[in-house]
């Protein structure tokens, strides 16, 4: 259970709440609430459910899982995640621990991402996006801009379990998904329903050497 499955859990106890009172107040099915705690489904609460369930229960979103702010100078603290992506090969790390956190200006982060609590930041593996991306950089990726809005631009996918950044191009329904490196591979003529899209990377940034 996560840390914010597991404060919902408490608050509900300690007010003697019931799980499918509050499924109905977010506008949920009754047993929403239930599987969020239990089963981990979904993983994160929607930005409004948790607004309206903080509202509800009088704390701070973030003990419901909400970007955290630095006070002292007005930034959302965005999470550095224990999971790379392969610019090439590369495997799959199911480990989404935070390891750290940079801070972002939270009016960049509404001009530039569907939400700031879908915004998190992995770190590249591979060659195969060089130049544009190069070993070791950290990227932000937006998870609310996935597969409904998939256009033209550098997306994480997963594809046949395996975590990928690739240049997405869509052409008359169908992707190519290209490498910058021009020593790897290309494809073309992918059925999007083939691939999973985990979000558009929106920001990159690295050492300078």
């Amino acid at each position: 259970m996560n840390e914010a499955a597991e404060r919902l859990k408490t608050l509900i106890i300690e007010r003697g709440e019931d799980r499918s009172a509050l499924s109905r107040l977010i506008g949920r099915n009754a047993a929403y609430i239930q599987q969020f705690i239990e089963r981990g489904t979904p993983r994160r609460l929607a930005e409004d459910d948790r607004r309206t369930l903080a509202r509800y229960f009088g704390v701070d979103e973030t003990e419901l899982g909400g970007p955290v702010v630095t006070p002292q100078l007005g930034l959302f603290k965005v999470p550095r995640l224990a999971v790379g992506a392969s610019a090439g090969p590369g495997s799959l790390d199911l480990d989404e621990t935070a390891l750290s956190h940079i801070g972002f200006d939270p009016s960049w982060l509404r001009r530039s991402a569907t939400s700031s609590a879908a915004v998190s930041i992995i770190k590249v593996q591979g060659s195969s996006m060089l130049p544009t991306l190069r070993p070791g950089d950290d990227i932000l990726v937006d998870r609310g801009d996935g597969a409904q809005r998939l256009r033209d631009g550098i997306y994480v996918l997963r594809i046949d379990d395996v975590l990928l950044i690739k240049r997405v191009v869509v052409e008359r329904g169908l992707l190519s998904i290209r490498s910058d490196n021009p020593e790897h591979l290309s494809k073309s003529g992918i059925d999007p329903a083939s691939i999973t899209v985990i979000g558009r990377v929106i920001w990159s940034g690295g050492e300078v050497i």
